[in-house]
């Protein structure tokens, strides 16, 4: 929003600017973007917008950098003084900042891999070539080859409403994206100021687009917004990923030799199958996901198929077709003669493109339920796309066999013709009624016809989409092997005495401290009861286990709550290799660090040994998704950071490290444990304390936004936390830039232990300690302790939040001192400079917020809440979420 300023302005934001050490690229991006909306704040803005805008964000920033009370005061008086409709437009201003200023760095991040691509540097250290090549280091070339053909990484999108961004800002802010490239590649002055113009007005649509939804998304809504991820990025950048680490194995070789790597990708989603909670999401609502998911997909081979058909413009002469490729030709022509003339006239001497542009018309038809020419199933197709690979190789063109085509051929085996498997979750306690109320006879209620429908619903999207389409069944809360042997009920109960059970693969959820810590004595009755013996056997005793890290950090803190998952993992893998089971531990996290959110590399790096073995399956949800997907070549590198984590955790040097390193600190992770959960529950157990949260933070309003289609909360009040559901309790803290539940009983239990010297050799050698210690210090830089405390004045109890100060301050002052340097994140220089940048625009967010927030408190409970003080706050909340950069 930079534009002309007065002198004290400029010096103001100058010195600031300088301060944060951007790169000179990305500072002329952030620049030109600010510029331009601050062109469109004078043009479209109501008289006088501009000026005020500029007046708060000088303010916040002296505020930010001098550090005084009387400077954040004077900065408080402008958010204050504003007009509640000129506070609100103010609001709306500094969120498209925030849009631009995200969207600047990650164009930096995509300009830095272009960079690095075209002038061939090294390959990072946290890449998979740098991993293959220390794998063969210590464990020898065939057995490392062996490991990397093996691997699995199985990302799981999910619909849990932690994205306040509109799907229409979104979409406006790809345009930009696109414009951005086009402003950097632009060969004249001409191509610039085109690029510019086409930015001013999409920077104008931004501005005039209402930031909140009108209405929350319903579960279809959700489907199709997850869509735009596999459409626009994930589709492409698959082949992309194998054809890299093609590049790492087979060196200059690669494109023209048979690939080694096998697909190691599968992608799985929730949205439109979890029902836990969400009583939006019918088995209606999940038989459509299946149906959009596949017809996005189809879509997406079929035109795939039709451009490398048309590429392969190979005359017979030269590149003659097998007998194969001949007698496949007259199966598609005898199946489609009209076509098959068409093409044939078109390509008279090349029938490699003949055949696979009749391939692409077989696809269209498996879209549109042609039975006369659909394919049954991927496999179908797959062998028909082998013929003429096999062809290619024959003729001696094995760039063709391998280049365009082999990449569709990856697309087919990765997405198959459902894009990713649709999984269910549904609560143990539900099928535990339902259960009951089918043995007890008679009519059945709404709920437990609907639990029935969905098994039913399973079966037919097996049917048409074939067993990878759907199967993986999550039972919520599993308490007894009896919670899972339920799910098999019930199929038996939905298709009766006479009809086949779908193929299930029934999960356990281990979410309570309680629940994870008996986990290994659940499993041992799961793989003994008798309705898993024949599944564990026709799996090869393959068995997922699913860990959810929310409701343990919510249950006993995240410090605690991170050390009992460790440990879980470290047993059930022990469990695991005790009954020769192939483990997949799949993971529940979350975006913020309260729900074990953080860089998944790193928390790789630092299960324990034997808990990844090659294998590792997440949940990605909200904003996640399009900060770690929503860009192709920063997806590409995340999966590469992934891939070349889960290399490198299952090596020996990895395992026997953080093996020893539990051992030797076995006492420090004691004393962490102990002191900070009784420090956790000293805080969430005091009387009053539920109220108090939800009076101190804007948790009531954030059920207002529109995020997603699953209710915040369990029942009408907030009285206990078990009312209140993981994602809006971390939200919510956020919101106060207090972020407790990323941090909250570290500090008294890094005191309790007190030896520095201990505790900083924990650091460098303890990969748990080190990654929790980063993650908290991202959570601490994030949070504000002047603005903190303002909200915490809400509420009526200074002992509660004297205590909450207190452990801030204290836990800072310790993980400074381990981590190095005179503030959070010092040993992190660009994290520190993304957190500086974003810090000062924030504050003024949050004063708008707090300013919002104090009318509404002070406002008679038994008056309806101002709407126009209702819908400045909810603005805020949108804006903080867009400059943090994560909420639940």
């Amino acid at each position: 929003m930079t534009d002309v300023q007065e002198p004290d302005a400029i010096e103001v934001v100058g010195r600031y600017e300088a301060e944060q050490r951007i790169p000179e690229r990305m500072r002329a991006d952030v620049r030109l973007l600010g510029g331009l909306l601050g062109r469109v704040l004078r043009e479209s803005g109501s008289p006088g917008l501009y000026d005020d805008v500029e007046r708060l964000r000088v303010a916040t920033i002296e505020a930010y950098t001098d550090e005084t009370e009387r400077a954040f005061a004077a900065a408080a008086a402008i958010a204050d003084g504003l007009a509640v409709p000129r506070a609100d437009e103010v609001a709306r201003a500094f969120t498209a900042y925030f849009h631009l200023v995200n969207l600047a760095e990650e164009h930096q991040r995509v300009r830095a891999l272009r960079e690095r691509e075209g002038r061939a540097a090294p390959e990072p250290a946290d890449s998979v070539g740098s991993a293959y090549a220390h794998l063969i280091d210590e464990v020898g070339p065939q057995e490392a080859l062996r490991r990397l053909q093996a691997m699995r990484f199985h990302p799981v999108f999910t619909a849990h409403p932690t994205e306040a961004r509109r799907r229409a800002v979104s979409t406006c802010i790809r345009r930009l994206a696109t414009l951005l490239i086009q402003h950097d590649d632009a060969a004249s002055a001409a191509g610039s100021v085109r690029a510019e113009r086409g930015m001013l007005e999409e920077i104008d649509v931004l501005w005039r687009t209402a930031p909140l939804r009108a209405q929350k998304p319903s579960p279809v809504d959700e489907v199709r917004s997850v869509m735009t991820v596999f459409d626009e990025t994930l589709y492409t950048a698959v082949p992309a990923v194998y054809q890299r680490i093609e590049e790492v194995v087979h060196g200059d070789a690669a494109g023209g030799t048979a690939p080694l790597v096998h697909p190691f990708l599968r992608f799985g989603t929730w949205v439109g199958g979890d029902r836990d909670g969400n009583p939006f999401v019918t088995a209606s609502v999940t038989r459509q996901a299946a149906a959009i998911a596949s017809e996005h997909v189809l879509l997406g081979l079929e035109r795939t198929a039709i451009r490398v058909g048309r590429i392969l413009t190979l005359d017979a002469a030269i590149t003659p077709p097998t007998d194969g490729l001949l007698a496949l030709w007259q199966r598609l022509k005898s199946a489609d003669e009209e076509a098959a003339g068409e093409i044939a006239e078109r390509s008279p001497d090349e029938p490699h493109r003949r055949v696979v542009l009749l391939l692409a018309r077989r696809i269209a038809a498996t879209r549109t339920r042609d039975a006369d020419l659909a394919y049954r199933d991927p496999e179908q197709l797959l062998a028909d796309l082998a013929v003429v690979q096999q062809s290619l190789v024959a003729a001696r063109a094995p760039r063709q066999a391998y280049g365009p085509l082999q990449q569709l051929i990856w697309q087919v085996r990765t997405f198959g013709f459902h894009l990713a498997e649709l999984e269910v979750r549904q609560h143990s306690a539900v099928h535990a009624a339902v259960l009951a109320e089918i043995e007890a006879g008679g009519p059945l209620g709404e709920q437990a016809q609907e639990a029935l429908q969905v098994v039913r619903t399973i079966a037919w999207i097996q049917q048409r989409y074939g067993p990878q389409a759907a199967g993986r069944y999550i039972v919520s809360f599993t308490r007894s092997a009896d919670d899972l042997a339920a799910v098999h009920r019930l199929a038996r109960a939905a298709v009766g005495p006479d009809g086949t059970p779908p193929v299930l693969d029934v999960v356990p959820l281990f979410e309570t401290f309680a629940d994870l810590q008996a986990a290994p004595r659940i499993l041992d009755e799961i793989i003994r009861h008798p309705e898993f013996a024949d599944r564990l056997a026709a799996t090869g005793r393959r068995l997922e286990v699913m860990l959810g890290y929310s409701d343990s950090s919510k249950d006993v803190g995240p410090v605690a709550a991170t050390l009992a998952l460790y440990e879980a993992q470290r047993r059930i893998a022990v469990w695991a290799r005790e009954h020769d089971i192939v483990l997949t531990l799949f993971h529940g996290r979350g975006g913020a660090l309260g729900r074990g959110g953080g860089p998944a590399n790193s928390a790789i790096l630092a299960q324990p040994p034997h808990s990844v073995d090659g294998r590792f399956k997440l949940t990605e949800q909200g904003e996640v998704i399009f900060a770690r997907y929503g860009d192709r070549e920063i997806a590409v590198r995340h999966i590469d950071q992934v891939a070349a984590a889960m290399l490198l955790a299952s090596a020996p040097s990895t395992e026997t490290r953080n093996e020893q390193a539990a051992e030797r600190f076995a006492g420090v992770a004691a004393t962490l444990d102990t002191v900070s959960r009784e420090r956790f529950f000293a805080l969430v157990h005091a009387p009053g304390f539920a109220p108090w949260f939800a009076t101190v933070t804007p948790m009531e309003e954030i059920g207002l936004l529109a995020l997603g289609s699953r209710p915040a909360r369990r029942g009408l009040s907030v009285e206990s936390l078990e009312d209140l559901r993981a994602i809006p309790w971390v939200f919510s803290w956020t919101q106060a830039r207090i972020n407790l539940t990323g941090w909250f009983g570290l500090g008294s239990a890094l005191e309790a232990v007190g030896d520095e010297t201990l505790l900083r050799r924990a650091y460098r050698d303890w990969p748990l300690f080190g990654t929790m210690l980063d993650n908290v210090a991202m959570s601490l830089a994030k949070a504000d302790g002047r603005i903190a405390r303002r909200y915490l004045a809400l509420g009526d109890r200074d002992d509660l939040a004297q205590a909450v100060l207190t452990e801030m301050d204290l836990t800072r002052g310790w993980v400074v001192r381990i981590t190095g340097g005179g503030e959070v994140l010092a040993n992190n220089p660009v994290l520190q400079r993304a957190v500086k940048m974003r810090s000062p625009y924030v504050d003024a967010l949050s004063l708008l917020q707090l300013r919002a927030l104090r009318a509404l408190r002070a406002s008679p409970a038994e008056q309806p809440a101002d709407p126009e003080l209702q819908r400045l706050l909810l603005l805020s909340v949108s804006g903080v979420a867009a400059g943090l950069q994560n909420t639940g």
